[in-house]
C-alpha cells in the first residue's frame, strides 16, 4: 500500500541531512521549503499577496522579494507572521499535495514530504505517518551555535520560535534519534526503511 510520510524535525536537529539521505535511496521527496520559495516568486499568485500586504519594503531591486527583510518583519510580529502563513501556506499545501499523488500513480510506494513545520502548522492530515529527526535540547543548542554562528542567546530565541521538539516527540509516529554521526543516522534510517518496505533492496 503507498505511503506518504511526514519528515520533520526542529532548527538543527538533522532533519534535512536525513531528507537527503532517504533522497539518495531513491525514495521521493517533496521538500516544503523549495516549494515554499518556488510559490513566492514574481508572477505567483502568492507573490502578488505579499506585496499588497507588505508593501516594497519587502522587494529587492530585481523584484524578487527580500527573504531577510520579511523575516525580520514577521520574526517578532505574530499577526504578520500569521498573515504570510496564511497567503503562503495554502499555495504550498496544493502543490506537495499534486506531487505526492503524481509520484504515487506513477508507482512509487513511497513518498517522503519534509515539513519543518509539520505540527507547528497541524498538516498531519496530509500523510499517512510522521517521522520526527530528535536531537537532545542540548545538542540542538550547540549545534545551531556552532553551524549559524549565533550566541547562545540568538540561538536559544530561533529554537524557541519553534514548538518545543520534546512536544514533536510526543506526537510523532516515529522518532528518529540524531545524538550520533551522520553514519549512524543513516543506519537507522536504513532500519526503519526496511520494516516499512518488509525489504532490504533499498540499501
Amino acid at each position: 500500500m503507498p505511503l506518504i510520510i511526514g519528515l520533520t524535525g526542529g532548527i538543527a536537529t538533522g532533519k534535512s541531512t536525513a531528507s537527503l539521505i532517504l533522497s539518495e535511496q531513491g525514495i521521493p521527496v517533496i521538500d516544503a521549503d523549495i516549494i515554499a520559495k518556488d510559490a513566492v516568486m514574481p508572477g505567483k499568485d502568492a507573490y502578488e499577496k505579499i506585496v499588497a500586504f507588505f508593501g516594497d519594503e519587502v522587494l529587492l531591486s530585481d523584484k524578487n522579494l527580500d527573504r531577510a527583510r520579511l523575516g525580520e518583519i514577521i520574526f517578532n510580529n505574530s499577526e504578520k507572521r500569521q498573515k504570510l502563513n496564511e497567503i503562503v501556506h495554502p499555495a504550498v499545501r496544493s502543490e506537495m499535495k499534486k506531487q505526492a499523488e503524481l509520484y504515487l500513480s506513477g508507482g512509487n510506494p513511497l513518498v517522503i514530504m519534509d515539513i519543518p513545520l509539520l505540527f507547528e502548522s497541524k498538516l498531519n492530515h496530509m500523510v499517512d505517518e510522521t517521522w520526527l529527526i530528535y536531537t537532545h535540547p542540548d545538542l540542538q543548542l550547540r549545534r545551531l551555535m556552532e553551524r549559524d554562528g549565533y550566541s547562545e542567546e540568538q540561538a536559544l530565541s530561533r529554537i524557541k520560535s519553534q514548538m518545543p521538539i520534546d512536544e514533536k516527540k510526543e506526537l510523532a509516529d516515529v522518532v528518529i534519534e540524531n545524538n550520533d554521526t551522520k553514519a549512524e543516522l543513516k543506519q537507522k534510517l536504513l532500519n526503519i526503511l526496511h520494516d516499512v518496505t518488509k525489504t532490504d533492496s533499498i540499501n
